[in-house]
């Protein structure tokens, strides 16, 4: 017997989690470009992104239970909350926890890179919190996909650039474009497979609002779209010439998008998930080594 997963290690959507990472690996490889890189202030950062990014898993897996979104015909992965596995009150907990450690984090940040990042953690923070939660939570309404690629694509990769000094130069803007492309075409996966019962429960996602055939195209759009600035930048010199090498992992997108067009059960469009956080973190490692060169 499979041993039982610990309740808030799935509520924190592990598989997810390499979005945030991604974009501080690029906005850190451009400080190390610069000789600007500290190692401190990038494990600060590091931990703050993804205390927020959990903060975000944990609200949304409370707003989906109060909504009815995680239903019982729901094909992803159990939600704890829904699930009974931790009541509404201690998600709260969390939640204020996740986002108490990076507020802590970004006391630190503050006084090493000043007050703009108090704006930008402001801001990150609230955003996050309204993606699901307060009086219109525009998660529910189609722009899930700009917030993430937003605020976990630009502003995560810029404003980690700029945590090691400014101006932030245009391999982590458009590094930053490249993560928010990639970061979003995880969570369309995730929609996709979630489109039925998010329709149910009144979760108006894009893929909802767009359906699925548009949806679909939404996401082999995203990863092809990525790859496409790569090539650009490093034509224009936004990126080196070495950044062409982060084409030789576009052919792994291929049986993503196949598996997103063909299937509707649950386990593979898991995988699809789990896969596209799988690739950006690969085109992050060698894009981050492309500027590092």
């Amino acid at each position: 017997m499979a041993p039982t997963p610990n309740p808030w290690i799935m509520a924190a959507r592990p598989a997810t989690l390499p979005a945030g990472v991604a974009a501080v690996l690029i906005g850190s490889a451009s400080a190390w470009h610069d000789n600007v890189f500290a190692l401190l202030p990038f494990v600060v950062v590091l931990f703050a992104v993804i205390a927020i990014q959990i903060g975000v898993n944990f609200a949304n897996d409370l707003a989906d239970a109060a909504r009815g979104a995680d239903g019982q015909n729901r094909i992803g992965p159990q939600r704890a909350v829904a699930s009974g596995a931790i009541s509404p009150k201690n998600m709260t907990r969390g939640i204020a926890t996740a986002f108490g450690l990076a507020c802590l984090a970004g006391v630190y940040l503050i006084w090493y890179a000043g007050w703009p990042i108090l704006v930008i953690g402001l801001i990150s923070i609230l955003a996050a919190l309204g993606y699901t939660n307060g009086p219109i939570p525009y998660g529910y309404y189609g722009l899930g996909e700009l917030f993430v690629f937003v605020f976990f694509g630009i502003v995560a990769t810029a404003g980690t650039r700029f945590v090691f000094g400014s101006p932030i130069p245009s391999a982590a803007w458009a590094g930053g474009v490249v993560m928010g492309l990639l970061a979003a075409a995880i969570l369309q996966a995730n929609n996709v497979r979630d489109i039925d019962t998010d329709r149910d429960a009144g979760k108006r996602t894009l893929a909802v609002v767009v359906g699925r055939s548009w949806a679909r195209r939404l996401y082999a759009g995203s990863l092809i779209s990525a790859f496409l600035v790569i090539a650009f930048g490093a034509l224009v010199g936004w990126f080196s010439p070495l950044a062409f090498m982060v084409i030789t992992v576009a052919p792994l997108s291929i049986p993503l998008i196949k598996t997103l067009y063909t299937e509707t059960a649950g386990p593979p469009l898991i995988g699809v998930l789990k896969g596209t956080a799988q690739l950006q973190i690969f085109v992050a490692l060698l894009l981050s080594l492309a500027i590092v060169i």
